[in-house]
């Protein structure tokens, strides 16, 4: 369950990866244990969720990451495959990398949250500020930016464009707020450059050559690069009221009440309830996690995989969650890599209608990585309310 955190140790008692890397000299000198946050239930339960939809959806493989919003602490940090500590010989395939911190991604519409933050953070928009005439597609160097659905209306609001998860109104957005407050917003709440953290196995998110058009592919997270771990942190931050936070899977003596302010305050109040609208609204894309009591909000991205620089059928299917959206403890990122429809599974609405629906229609965040994360949240809710 902890492969990819623990880590392993050569035949010299030397730490080759993970904590044991990280902490070798700690751990050979100090007699007092190591503790980390991770919640060994929980661990397991998302795990063996996972696994479950690994078969149904059959993908390459799988992460998950659990934090605590206010504090940074990870309770649950897991990725598929895993692996035998104690086979180490065996462990030669790339698809065993560590897929919560040290895989690379383009996550696709998750970055939209971030678009329409950035704009409550500089003032320039509010969420009833309103979007007309908006058009089918755009191009840009000669290259269309269309809606993914046809049925997006051409009037929104910033509210709507983000329930609706609209290209063109993001992008939209992305130009009032312009290139370098952009480019700031995101570097303030740490997705384009390499995290620290207390494993080494960490990604290096891709450069990106900022311009107009990037600005406005970024806009809808197409082109952009970062880590599962860097989408939970800057989820986190945008919703626990603008604080600064370092993810950290070893229990640390803190007084939160230090804690930096880096994003106005209004950021969160404003973006909290749009993000419920998405899970309980019929215009939003994650109506199947609206499980019942845990107020849960966020954000689906479906993106392309790129291979070889070009753009394949292959896809990341990503959700990230926030909940109780009233009062928001959790992040919770969950990525789904390369997963395939499945016309047998049948999905049951958590909303108390008892709609049952047979076979995935569409291979999207929304019928895939969104089934699974309510799946988990049903799961670990119970030991979240009385545990934490």
């Amino acid at each position: 369950m902890f492969s990819h955190i623990i880590g392993q140790i050569d035949d010299n008692n030397i730490g080759i990866s993970g904590i044991e890397k990280s902490f070798d000299t700690e751990l050979k000198k100090n007699n007092i244990p190591l503790r980390l946050t991770l919640d060994t239930n929980i661990q397991y339960l998302i795990r063996e969720e996972l696994k479950k939809y690994e078969e149904i959806f059959q993908n390459l493989g799988s992460a998950a990451i659990l934090m605590d919003i206010n504090s940074g602490d990870i309770i649950s940090l897991v990725s598929l495959p895993d692996f035998n500590l104690n086979k180490r010989e065996e462990i030669s395939d790339i698809n065993f990398i560590n897929r919560a911190t040290k895989g690379v991604y383009e996550f696709g519409s998750v970055f939209k949250t971030f678009t329409l933050a950035a704009a409550f953070d500089e003032k320039i928009i509010e969420p009833q500020t309103k979007f007309v005439d908006l058009p089918k597609s755009l191009s840009c160097a000669g290259f269309p930016i269309r809606e993914y659905d046809k049925k997006i209306p051409s009037n929104l609001t910033a509210e709507q464009i983000l329930v609706q998860s609209g290209n063109i109104g993001s992008v939209r957005i992305g130009q009032k707020v312009g290139e370098e407050k952009f480019k700031l917003f995101l570097s303030k709440i740490g997705v384009l450059d390499e995290i620290n953290f207390d494993i080494e196995e960490v990604g290096k998110p891709i450069k990106f050559k900022w311009g107009k058009c990037p600005l406005a592919t970024a806009s809808f997270g197409h082109g952009i690069t970062t880590t599962l771990l860097q989408l939970a942190k800057a989820y986190a931050i945008i919703t626990n009221g603008g604080y600064k936070i370092n993810p950290t899977t070893i229990v640390k003596t803190r007084n939160l009440n230090d804690k930096k302010q880096i994003l106005n305050d209004d950021v969160s109040k404003k973006i909290l309830p749009i993000l419920r609208k998405i899970v309980t609204t019929k215009e939003g894309t994650a109506s199947l996690a609206n499980v019942s009591g845990y107020e849960v909000g966020g954000k689906t991205g479906t993106a392309q995989k790129s291979i070889a620089g070009s753009y394949s059928k292959k896809k990341i299917n990503t959700f990230v969650s926030i909940f109780p959206t009233s009062n928001p403890k959790f992040v919770l990122a969950v990525m789904l890599d390369e997963p395939k429809t499945n016309k047998d599974y049948i999905y049951h609405y958590r909303d108390g209608s008892n709609i049952k629906y047979k076979g995935t229609p569409f291979n999207t965040a929304g019928w895939t990585t969104v089934e699974v994360t309510g799946q988990i949240i049903e799961n670990i809710g119970p030991i979240l309310a009385t545990k934490y």
